[in-house]
């Protein structure tokens, strides 16, 4: 499964991956393109059809949570190979851009359940969000990312330090509604963020919960204090509140930006998410010792250029 857009060479990318399956003496793959119209999962469902054992998927976040929605619930494996600038489940995998480092990682031949998030029909597997997260997303500009990639993230945030908190109710398993001022609630599967900032020190992807962070900064102060704590992983946060919850309801008073996995979806008042424990099993380091899904990605990389 290919984004076209995202990837330079797809001439070259085809020879690299035919070129790395054969030499494993696997068989060729089926290579399905996707569209403006179906991001991937339309193809993810039809190469199942066919026979699929396992679905490499090339693009950016768009691209795997439309091939991640497909495969979930099934024994279908996926393989990320990364492409783009954004894509946040390689970041936790510590593939960078590269696709041979992903194919490595799916000829070693580890493999793992997680869990997936769910809300409407679209599934997700790093991090769904209302509020600033979704505002910085929108905001980041495609050329900036192409340019200097995830730090072209920071011109985004940039413009919504300051914006007016949201006013939610959030309810978490069923709970009784909790009532905030935060600028996000950001619902996570794993805990990285992109250049490799760890927001959720304890996620984990397959504990059958998510990890439930409720940001509240009000000035830039605040903001400072909050990023510097993070960067330096203290064990608290100041004006972040964490909780973990199998589904989570947010309530917002008035239409928020919201977003999965980094990509974004319409804006709307309400985020109502449940989880799916281990429903997607996903191609992973060999062996895979961090729990939250991260390795030495220089190893692996070194093994598949020998490979090649």
């Amino acid at each position: 499964m290919v984004n076209p857009t995202k990837v330079a060479d797809l001439d070259q990318l085809r020879r690299t991956v035919d070129r790395a399956l054969s030499r494993a003496g696997w068989p060729a793959a089926g290579w399905y393109e996707t569209t403006p119209e179906d991001p991937g999962r339309g193809q993810a469902r039809k190469a199942v059809a066919e026979g699929a054992e396992l679905v490499f998927a090339c693009g950016g976040d768009g691209t795997v949570t439309a091939v991640v929605t497909a495969l979930a619930g099934s024994e279908v494996a996926l393989a990320v190979l990364p492409a783009g600038t954004g894509n946040l489940l390689a970041a936790n995998l510590g593939l960078g851009n590269d696709p041979a480092t992903g194919l490595e990682v799916a000829l070693e031949g580890g493999r793992r359940r997680i869990d997936v998030g769910v809300i409407d029909d679209r599934c997700f597997v790093v991090m769904a969000g209302m509020g600033f997260d979704a505002q910085m997303l929108e905001d980041t500009s495609e050329k900036a990312k192409k340019r200097i990639g995830w730090l072209a993230y920071v011109g985004g945030a940039a413009k919504h330090l300051l914006d007016r908190p949201m006013r939610v109710r959030i309810r978490l398993d069923g709970g009784p509604p909790m009532p905030r001022r935060p600028a996000a609630v950001i619902v996570g599967n794993v805990g990285r963020l992109q250049g490799g900032v760890r927001l959720l020190s304890k996620a984990e992807p397959d504990d059958g919960k998510f990890d439930v962070a409720i940001l509240s900064p009000t000035n830039l102060a605040h903001w400072a204090a909050l990023a510097w704590a993070v960067v330096s992983r203290r064990e608290r946060v100041p004006l972040m509140e964490t909780y973990t919850a199998a589904r989570v309801e947010i309530y917002s008073n008035r239409a928020q930006a919201r977003q999965l996995d980094g990509d974004t979806i319409a804006p709307g008042k309400v985020m109502k998410i449940h989880l799916r424990p281990k429903a997607l099993l996903l191609c992973v380091p060999q062996p895979d010792a961090d729990p939250d899904l991260a390795y030495d990605a220089g190893a692996v990389a070194k093994r598949a250029k020998e490979r090649a």
